[in-house]
């Protein structure tokens, strides 16, 4: 998968640009606050609908103007894929092959991408929402399935909650409806639960040996899936769907008293173990990155296997907040193999030495410029 062309028009600092990036490594310089960000934010937002920064779409658009757009060419191995995002204050609108998509959720899955950012290291030290957040956002690229699920399984945890705190001010007594909630809620957290268990299997397979390399066969990985529920590879949907409606049943009083759906997938976790040891509680801050690296470096495999495709690898300014022996590690990793779009204020001569033939941008003010050879 590769994203030949885009072009930006009223997106953040960029009135109005196109650029056509490399098939390999693209690399975009300039200093803080001139746009490399936003460009890989573009990026990235083409692939999800979404910003990675903020939840406020108004942010994205220009603020002299009332609408910005988004629009690329994607290489895939069945052909040319023209996509198109727009953005206006009343919400947004999404094209594929020139044709609006009803759904957002059947436009997601036609570009895949991989962000990686000096925050993402709190993957493995933040709170469980940050890995909470990384399952729904990776998986969701994988499986429309999956984010089918999901989004349903959201807006059924809204609705319950809702339902939940009328119930315990005395604004609804009638509890029918509470049940019939609960088996739709443990229907689709069922699906959840089993995607996420096996998906974090095959995640584990690629990062524990990423790990192994990076960390010179001293360290190994492993990812535990935290829930609530038994689950095993054998446990099925129905198994799953089972045991939380008897979790549902046998708590009902006490989710009435909080007026909140206490247990569930929106209460899951990943524990990353180096060696046996949580590495989010005992690991030093070299094993954190370590881990977050091999992580993210296994998306890209995953979602290959997955989807057929590899995905684009965005990289917004991590090499300054990685060791020599990790920016090798990394950049040999997607040498030849991925399409990469990676932000830094200056390419050192090691990372230069690292990169086969990249293609050079400056972006000055909102302005990116191809560097001639």
């Amino acid at each position: 998968m590769i994203l030949s062309e885009l072009h930006l028009h009223h997106f953040r600092n960029y009135e109005d640009q196109t650029v056509h990036f490399a098939p390999g490594v693209n690399v975009l310089i300039g200093h803080n606050a001139q746009g490399k960000t936003n460009m890989l934010e573009a990026i990235y937002a083409l692939s999800l609908t979404r910003s990675h920064r903020t939840t406020n779409d108004r942010e994205l658009i220009n603020w002299r103007e009332k609408s910005a757009s988004i629009s690329g060419v994607v290489q895939k191995t069945s052909g040319k894929v023209p996509l198109e995002l727009q953005f206006t204050k009343e919400g947004k609108r999404a094209k594929v092959n020139h044709l609006e998509q009803a759904r957002l959720a059947q436009y997601i899955g036609q570009l895949n991408a991989i962000l990686f950012a000096p925050e993402d290291l709190s993957l493995v030290k933040g709170a469980p929402a940050v890995r909470r957040r990384f399952m729904d956002m990776e998986f969701s690229q994988m499986s429309s399935k999956y984010l089918y699920n999901a989004s349903q399984y959201r807006s059924l945890l809204r609705q319950r909650n809702k339902y939940l705190k009328q119930l315990k001010y005395g604004q609804q007594h009638d509890q029918v409806l509470l049940d019939v909630l609960s088996d739709q809620l443990a229907a689709y957290g069922a699906e959840l639960v089993v995607a996420r268990f096996h998906f974090l299997q095959q995640l584990e397979k690629w990062a524990a040996d990423l790990h192994y390399q990076i960390s010179l066969n001293a360290e190994k990985l492993r990812l535990v899936y935290a829930t609530q529920l038994k689950v095993t590879a054998e446990t099925t949907v129905d198994d799953a769907y089972q045991q939380l409606l008897t979790i549902f049943k046998e708590n009902k009083g006490r989710e009435i008293d909080q007026g909140s759906t206490m247990f569930g997938p929106q209460r899951d976790d990943i524990r990353f173990l180096v060696n046996g040891k949580n590495v989010q509680s005992f690991g030093s801050q070299g094993q954190q990155r370590t881990t977050a690296l091999a992580v993210k470096l296994a998306e890209i495999d995953l979602m290959k296997e997955q989807t057929g495709e590899y995905p684009l690898l965005l990289l917004d300014d991590v090499l300054s907040e990685l060791d020599t022996v990790r920016q090798t590690h990394l950049l040999t990793a997607i040498q030849d193999k991925v399409q990469t779009f990676l932000t830094t204020t200056s390419l050192s001569d090691v990372a230069r030495q690292l990169i086969n033939e990249p293609t050079i941008f400056n972006i000055k003010n909102g302005t990116l410029i191809k560097e001639e050879e």
